[in-house]
């Protein structure tokens, strides 16, 4: 771990929109300088406006923060300059070409001349938009305007880039190969990138550690091999053929929780017919599982085996599977929509 001090340093972070909507409820974010941190959550979690607050965009009912050594609150005008962002949505003018929104974008900053000219080039020929520089934004790909996205975020060499979303709505290709830049930019420049992202795999891909969200606050970080190292043994998940109550679980729970080899028995929240169970060796455990569950009265329709996932740590640390805490977002983030344009 770095000797120097933290990038961003964010303590208690609250914000609660109109109608009542609470986006952070104690957000505590520590990102070290050099290193890609994620902050991983379904829609609603909260990520957004925590980056919009730290982006001097938003600011907090409560709580501090700091990014590249300045205060957000104090200085917001010092931040602004150490830091790049690229938002959810493309920021870049669809009208202009892409040189002209990169000239546009160096010339905010000061830069001019022979300087911004050598940068822009660099950054075209980065992000293998030089043929295409002198074309319409309008006329670009959704993986040609998210990389335009990310070179008017490093004009003019930020200390911190937020990439908020990053590879929101692209598809498998180009998503692919934004992560293999995003990576490349942490590993030759030495950058510090803080990445919200909704997606596990790109969290346990890109994020050297990560903090997962949920409800407006962190419910573990540490880095993905770490959070699912923590997790011993096979992760069984079992679908049920009917759903369950809550005396029904508490069945299940005796007659599973007893197993040799047996750490851990969790239920889905949504829908009330999965259960998920960590044991030593899975496969070995599979007939033993159904065996217990048969004796109960209980009929499985499915069952898998697997290693443990981001998935299962959300599982472990949040209550409930990723895919329901999405589900269960899609309202709550609609009211957020409408109280404040994201969270």
């Amino acid at each position: 771990m770095s000797t120097r001090a933290p990038a961003v340093v964010a303590r208690q972070l609250t914000k609660t929109y109109p109608g009542d909507v609470t986006a952070l409820c104690g957000m505590d974010v520590t990102v070290e300088p050099g290193t890609v941190f994620g902050l991983l959550g379904p829609n609603g979690a909260g990520k957004s406006t925590t980056v919009k607050i730290l982006t001097t965009l938003a600011r907090p009912d409560s709580g501090t923060a700091v990014v590249a050594g300045h205060d957000v609150l104090r200085h917001p005008d010092r931040v602004r300059r150490a830091i790049g962002v690229v938002a959810q949505s493309s920021g870049a003018d669809p009208v202009a070409t892409g040189r002209e929104n990169l000239q546009l974008q160096g010339r905010i900053y000061g830069l001019k001349g022979a300087e911004l000219n050598g940068r822009i080039d660099e950054l075209l020929a980065r992000f293998t938009l030089t043929d295409s520089a002198r074309r319409p934004v309008k006329t670009y790909s959704g993986g040609m305007r998210r990389r335009l996205d990310v070179a008017l975020g490093l004009v003019h060499r930020p200390q911190v880039l937020f990439l908020d979303e990053p590879t929101t709505g692209l598809d498998p290709e180009a998503r692919t190969a934004m992560w293999d830049e995003i990576a490349r930019l942490a590993g030759d420049e030495g950058l510090t990138i803080v990445l919200t992202t909704h997606y596990l795999e790109e969290a346990d891909r890109l994020a050297e550690r990560i903090a997962i969200v949920d409800r407006g606050r962190v419910v573990v970080e540490g880095t993905p091999d770490e959070l699912k190292g923590e997790l011993r043994g096979d992760a069984v998940h079992m679908e049920l053929r009917e759903p369950i109550g809550e005396a029904g679980r508490t069945l299940l729970r005796g007659a599973l929780a007893g197993l040799p080899g047996v750490h851990e028995v969790l239920f889905d929240t949504v829908g009330s017919r999965g259960i998920s169970v960590r044991a030593d060796d899975g496969a070995a455990a599979m007939p033993t599982l159904l065996g217990a569950l048969e004796r109960v009265g209980v009929a499985v329709a499915a069952a898998t085996v697997a290693r443990p996932s981001l998935d299962d740590v959300y599982l472990r640390y949040a209550g409930r599977r990723y895919a329901e805490a999405e589900a269960e977002a899609e309202g709550a983030g609609e009211r957020v929509l409408a109280g404040a344009g994201g969270a």
